[in-house]
């Protein structure tokens, strides 16, 4: 399942988030981080936030092994 971790600057820390969905989408809109899903539009970003994503459902950390073992 596709899951984010959105991290924002130290000083706003506390509004870090996780988000996951089986349809989730990420998008680069403009200035704009977009996530998406069956449903449509679910959360945007500006990238006036500074925030950092990072994809890290259970695909991304099984490709990285699967690629050493072959």
């Amino acid at each position: 399942m596709p899951a984010y971790l959105i991290q924002h600057p130290l000083e706003k820390r506390r509004e870090d988030v996780l988000v996951e969905d089986p349809n989730l989408t990420l998008s680069f809109q403009g200035e704009w981080a977009v996530f998406s899903d069956a449903g449509g539009v679910c959360l945007a970003i500006p990238s006036a936030q500074q925030a950092s994503i990072q994809r890290v459902d259970a695909n991304d950390v099984a490709e990285p092994a699967a690629r050493q073992a072959g």
